[in-house]
C-alpha cells in the first residue's frame, strides 16, 4: 500500500525559470500566524502539516492535487478532488467540492446531504463550506485531520510580540490574552506591576470610529471595519476626504483631486471618478477594504509591491499613478478609460461583438501581457525580503477589468488582486482563487495557488476572447453543482458549439489557447498573439 507523499506541496521546493522563489514554513520564525493539520487515521498518522502563508490546498486522490492521497482501497472513500482548504492564518475554511462521500466536520457533514440526488425545485443548496476552528476534526472519507490553528501573544498594553520563551512562560501562566511583556511589567509604577488588565481596550472602527461589537478577534491589534463601512465605500470615501481636510499626513493625496462621481463597485472597494487639481485631468481613484485582519509586515509587503506595478508603463496597460494607506484602508490612483469595461461593450452590443473588433482588442490586451510578463519586477517574501524577478502575473484578468480609453484596450488592475490575497488582506472570500468569478480561471490557477505563471493570464486572455465572440464563458456552470468542480473537472466547450459562424482557424486557435491538460496550450501572450495573427490572414 503506497502512502502520500505531501512534502512537494509543504516543503519548499527549486523555483522553475523566471518563477519567484517560495518561502518556506522555517523562514517565518516562531512567532507568526499558521494553521496546521495532523493526522490522526491512516499511514501518516501523527503527522502535522503547517501553513504560515496565504494558500489553498485541493485535498483528493487525483495527481494533480496540493495533498494527494493514492488511488488504493484504504482511500476509495476519497474523490479525486474531495475538498479545497481555503488558509489565511490564522483564518480556515474547507468546502467540499461535491464529493461522493461528503466531508465532515467534527461529525457533521457539509454541503450536499446525497449529491447523487438530484435537488428539487426551489429547494435551497446547503453551505458546502465551513469556517474551521482550533481543534475542529475533518473527517474524508478514510482520513481524519485535527486542525490546529496558533495565534503569537502579544503584550495587552504596547502590543508587542514577545520572544519565544516569553510566550511560553504566558501559555503555561493560562493568561495569553492577559500577557504583558518584560518591558512593560518593569517600567510601569511599583503599584501596578504585576496586575494584569481586567477589561480590553474598546474595539472601533478604524474607518467611522464607531464602536464594534464585544467579541475578540485572533488579531486584536489589526484594523477592524463596522458592517456599515464594509458595505458601503461612499461612506468610506467620505471619511477619507474629511480626515484629509484635517491635515493628516497619509491623506496628503487626496488634498490633489476632487471627487466627481462613483465609477463602480465591487466586493472589497470601489471606483471614483476624480480630477487631478495640477493638471485638471480626470483620473479614477480606487479605495479597498481589507477582509481580513493583515499584519503590518503584509500591508507594508503589498504597499511596495504595488510600487513595482507604478513602475510598469505601457499602452495597453492602466497605469497606477499612486498610492497609499491610511487606516487599513488602500487607496489608488490611476488612469480613467472613458469607455468603459469590454462586459459593458459586450452588454450594448446586444450580447457579441463582431470577429474584426474582439480580435482587435485581444492582441492588445496580448501586447500588454506580454510587456507585463517580461518585466524586471521586484516582489517580497513573507519577511519583506525583496526578491528580483522576471515579469509580473495578474491572475484576475475578466471583461471587467480590460478597459477601452480612445480606441485603445488597456489592462487594468494588474498584479493589485494577485498581491492584496498574497498579503492575506482579502481573507476567505474567494474560495479557490485569488480573484473573482470562476469563468475566467483555469484549473492551474486552482491547483498551484502560490506559483502561478504567465500561461493562467494567457488562458484567460482566450476564455475573454471566448466570451467576446459568443456572450458566453467557455465552460458551462450547471446549477448546484460546485462551481470550484466544475473548474477542476470540465474542459472549455468548443467555441463553435457556442457560435458556429466562428471561421474554422480562428476557432481552433481558441480551443487551444483553453486547452488545460496536460498544460495550457499557449505559455506566452506572444505564442497566441501570433497564433491569433496568423488565423486572421
Amino acid at each position: 500500500m503506497g502512502v502520500p507523499d505531501l512534502r512537494g506541496a509543504l516543503l519548499p521546493r527549486q523555483p522553475q525559470p523566471g518563477e519567484r522563489p517560495q518561502s518556506g514554513g522555517e523562514q517565518l520564525g516562531d512567532r507568526s500566524a499558521r494553521v496546521s493539520f495532523t493526522v490522526l487515521q491512516g499511514p501518516l498518522q501523527g503527522r502535522t502539516f503547517e501553513f504560515p502563508e496565504r494558500t489553498t490546498c485541493v485535498v483528493g486522490r487525483a495527481d494533480d492535487c496540493t495533498l494527494q492521497f493514492p488511488e488504493d482501497e484504504e482511500y476509495s472513500g476519497l474523490s479525486r478532488h474531495h475538498c479545497l482548504l481555503d488558509i489565511n492564518p490564522p483564518d480556515v475554511r474547507v468546502r467540499d467540492l461535491g464529493s461522493f462521500n461528503g466531508t465532515y466536520v467534527n461529525g457533521d457533514k457539509i454541503g450536499r446531504q446525497d449529491a447523487r440526488r438530484p435537488l428539487q425545485g426551489a429547494e435551497p443548496i446547503p453551505s458546502s463550506e465551513r469556517e474551521l476552528t482550533d481543534g475542529d476534526e475533518i473527517r474524508l472519507g478514510g482520513v481524519r485531520l485535527r486542525v490546529g490553528i496558533r495565534v503569537p501573544v502579544r503584550c495587552a498594553t504596547c502590543g508587542r510580540t514577545p520572544e519565544a520563551e516569553e510566550e511560553g512562560a504566558a501559555d503555561a501562566a493560562g493568561h495569553r490574552d492577559a500577557y504583558r511583556c518584560h518591558l512593560c511589567r518593569t517600567t510601569e509604577p511599583p503599584s501596578t506591576v504585576g496586575a494584569l488588565p481586567q477589561q480590553h481596550p474598546e474595539r472601533t472602527c478604524a474607518a467611522c470610529g464607531g464602536r464594534l461589537g464585544a467579541e475578540r478577534t485572533l488579531q486584536p491589534l489589526a484594523e477592524e471595519f463596522c458592517a456599515a463601512c464594509k458595505g458601503d465605500p461612499e461612506r468610506v470615501m467620505q471619511r477619507l476626504l474629511q480626515v484629509a481636510e484635517d491635515g493628516t499626513k497619509n491623506l496628503y493625496l487626496f488634498g490633489g483631486y476632487t471627487i466627481q462621481r462613483r465609477l463602480g463597485q465591487g466586493g472589497m472597494g470601489a471606483v471614483y471618478l476624480a480630477r487631478d487639481h495640477q493638471t485638471d485631468e480626470l483620473c479614477a481613484l480606487k479605495v479597498m477594504l481589507p477582509q481580513a485582519a493583515g499584519s503590518e509586515t503584509a500591508k507594508a509587503r503589498f504597499l511596495r509591491e504595488m510600487s513595482t506595478v507604478e513602475m510598469l508603463r505601457h499602452p495597453h496597460l492602466v497605469r497606477l499613478h499612486d498610492h497609499g494607506c491610511w487606516n487599513g484602508i488602500f487607496f489608488f490612483v490611476m488612469d480613467y478609460c472613458d469607455g468603459g469595461d469590454v462586459a459593458g461593450l459586450v452588454h450594448r452590443r446586444g450580447g457579441r461583438l463582431p470577429d474584426y473588433q474582439a480580435l482587435g482588442i485581444t492582441l492588445q490586451v496580448l501586447d500588454g501581457l506580454e510587456h507585463a510578463h517580461q518585466a524586471d519586477a521586484r516582489v517580497y517574501d513573507a519577511e519583506g525580503r525583496p526578491l528580483a524577478v522576471r515579469g509580473l502575473v495578474h491572475r484576475d484578468l475578466s471583461p471587467r477589468n480590460i478597459f477601452l480609453h480612445g480606441g485603445m484596450a488597456k489592462v487594468g488592475d494588474f498584479g493589485l488582486a494577485k498581491a492584496f490575497d498574497a498579503a492575506g488582506l482579502s481573507g476567505l472570500t474567494r474560495t479557490g482563487t485569488s480573484a473573482g468569478s470562476p469563468s475566467y480561471v483555469s484549473r492551474q490557477q486552482v491547483l498551484q495557488f502560490k506559483r502561478a505563471r504567465p500561461e493562467v493570464d494567457v488562458w484567460a486572455a482566450a476564455a475573454c476572447l471566448y466570451y467576446m465572440l459568443t456572450g458566453s464563458a467557455p465552460r458551462d456552470f450547471p446549477p448546484h453543482v460546485d462551481r470550484w468542480r466544475v473548474v477542476l473537472d470540465s474542459p472549455a466547450l468548443p467555441i463553435r458549439h457556442r457560435n458556429p459562424e466562428i471561421p474554422e482557424r480562428l476557432a481552433k486557435v481558441i480551443d487551444h489557447a483553453l486547452t488545460e491538460h496536460p498544460r495550457i496550450g499557449f505559455s506566452t501572450a506572444a505564442e497566441f498573439r501570433q497564433a491569433l495573427l496568423e488565423a486572421r490572414e
